[in-house]
């Protein structure tokens, strides 16, 4: 029995620890690593007269109440209009948005469309659009989101040095006001994200792109399975894997709205876990560290911990938790002392009834952080568990119901 509470008290600590450096643990030791790495090596941002040819990809599937806003942010970008290409998809729209968009390219040169009445889903929109593409750089955008004006000439000059292949933009939250827990944690995360971002461009590279604005090279491309839930990650990571850094421009960014309630972000959430599974499978060679070096490092740690360990870290922290409190009060026997385990216990219920508390407030214009941040990890992770048994079940389509947005 010695042997077996000591067996338990170890794997309770190592779960602890990895759950400890999925979220905090890898940001210090990224941190470190850069200071002593990569000390006085920051990359510098080429803001000299490069202006290649670039096109702006816009899948837009029902996106008629986005797209004037939306256009006209695309055209007063901060870049050379003649060297800006838009090219919107809006395949299986029913709602009237065709025949806006070819109303206005009676005015608009450069604007091209495609479009047809069959939904044919978001990947393989984006694989019929790169076959149009000409330019030497590609920035894919949501239509639901807005950038700011120096969004493409800052995307644009990460790309002078020839070893990047991709550019991330950032992602931020638009609150307005005391928003719901949900839009709260959600912007309290990617704020931490793009912490994270920062560091690991400096490290090596990022592992992900920013689906609301992200950049490539035209010709390094490769046509996504049609059936891809993640096609920034995949997109991206695959260029890594070829060699070419993923460079971050935090000074480039996309606002978006935050889920209109917990129940559609919720929806959002499980539709990226189950797509962080998908990609895991996808890009197994990835987690081989003797073939990819710091990019495997970067991938797990950053990425795999989060979606495939982590989440099943945590029931079980609660399980043997509630074992070690049987053990005998034998100091010769015990790993820790009872009043530890206890008190280790009473923390972990605490957490989540602070998370249940969140829960609770989450429709009643809440910033209370002492209940939002345990209720958004949890929610997460709770989501992470959804989205494998969604994996787990299969039939996974690249078309999908989009998450409504507050408004």
């Amino acid at each position: 029995m010695t042997f077996f509470y000591s067996l338990t008290g170890f794997l309770f600590f190592l779960l602890a620890f990895l759950v400890f450096y999925t979220y905090l643990g890898y940001g210090i030791l990224a941190w470190l690593l850069v200071k002593v790495l990569r000390k006085g090596d920051e990359r510098p941002v080429v803001q000299s007269e490069y202006y290649p040819a670039v096109t702006m990809v816009i899948p837009a599937y029902n996106e008629r109440d986005y797209l004037p806003e939306k256009l006209q942010n695309c055209l007063t970008q901060d870049y050379p209009a003649h060297q800006l290409q838009l090219l919107f998809v809006i395949e299986g729209s029913t709602d009237g948005s065709a025949e806006y968009l070819e109303q206005q390219q009676q005015r608009l040169p450069n604007l091209t469309l495609i479009s047809g009445t069959r939904r044919l889903g978001k990947i393989a929109a984006m694989n019929n659009a790169m076959n149009l593409v000409k330019t030497p750089i590609t920035i894919f955008t949501d239509a639901n989101t807005q950038l700011n004006p120096e969004a493409v000439s800052r995307l644009v000059s990460r790309f002078k040095p020839v070893g990047v292949g991709a550019v991330t933009g950032e992602k931020r939250i638009q609150l307005a006001g005391q928003e719901a827990a949900a839009g709260s944690g959600e912007g309290l995360y990617w704020r931490y994200e793009s912490f994270l971002k920062k560091l690991d461009a400096r490290l090596h590279t990022i592992v992900g792109a920013a689906g609301e604005l992200f950049a490539i090279r035209t010709d390094l491309y490769e046509p996504v399975e049609a059936d891809t839930l993640l096609d920034d990650f995949i997109i991206s990571l695959r260029i890594a894997g070829r060699g070419y850094r993923v460079d971050y421009a935090p000074d480039a960014y996309a606002l978006e709205r935050p889920s209109e309630s917990v129940r559609e972000e919720m929806k959002r959430k499980v539709r990226i876990a189950t797509g962080g599974f998908q990609s895991i499978q996808r890009l197994a060679h990835l987690l081989n560290p003797f073939t990819y070096g710091w990019l495997s490092f970067q991938y797990i740690s950053h990425r795999v911990l989060r979606w495939a360990v982590t989440p099943f870290c945590l029931p079980l922290l609660i399980l043997l938790n509630l074992v070690m409190i049987t053990q005998p009060e034998s100091p010769g026997t015990a790993f820790l002392t009872q009043p530890f385990w206890k008190s280790m216990l009473i923390a972990q219920v605490v957490f989540y009834g602070m998370a249940a508390v969140g829960y609770v407030l989450e429709n009643r214009q809440t910033r209370f952080k002492l209940t939002f941040v345990p209720f958004y990890f949890v929610f997460m992770n709770w989501c992470v568990l959804a989205g494998f048994a969604r994996y787990r079940n299969g039939n996974l389509s690249g078309v999908w119901e989009k998450s409504r947005r507050a408004a």
